[in-house]
């Protein structure tokens, strides 16, 4: 754990240093982080590596122009909603003290011979909707991964 947190501050520390805007800075942050926080869960190698690529698209979806606006608790909220959709197939909310969302799965279908599904992420700070839409498909151990 010691060493995840050791490399999690340098890519953080090396990827804000390459970016020029708070909207890039955001999106790299909540990448890693999300990534980190969704590699705890999962079960085996596998499903870890899938919940920390969810996670980092996750993170990536909400650090661009909103993540600077939640904090952790936000994120990890924002963040479980989203694999309890994506996992089982149904809408999940959040709340937080500072926002709030929930994340809406569409029907599953066949692509390229596996199960995915698209989602559509809502999350509303100060009263403004951000949303995004993404595409997660099954592994063949059962995990869902974002792919797009």
């Amino acid at each position: 754990m010691r060493l995840r947190l050791v490399v999690a501050t340098a890519l953080i520390g090396l990827t804000v240093a390459g970016c020029e805007t708070r909207e890039q800075s955001g999106t790299a942050i909540g990448a890693v982080a999300g990534g980190l926080i969704g590699s705890q869960f999962g079960g085996g190698v596998a499903g870890r590596v899938g919940a920390g690529l969810a996670g980092a698209a996750i993170g990536g979806l909400i650090g661009n122009a909103i993540g600077r606006d939640l904090d952790a608790q936000d994120r990890q909220r924002a963040y479980e909603a989203e694999r309890v959709a994506i996992w089982e197939g149904r809408r999940s909310e959040w709340r937080g003290e500072k926002a709030y969302g929930y994340v809406e799965p569409g029907p599953t279908y066949r692509r390229a011979g596996g199960l995915c599904r698209e989602y559509t992420n809502t999350i509303y700070i100060n009263g403004a909707p951000q949303t995004a839409v993404g595409t997660a498909c099954r592994n063949p151990d059962g995990s869902w991964s974002p792919v797009s």
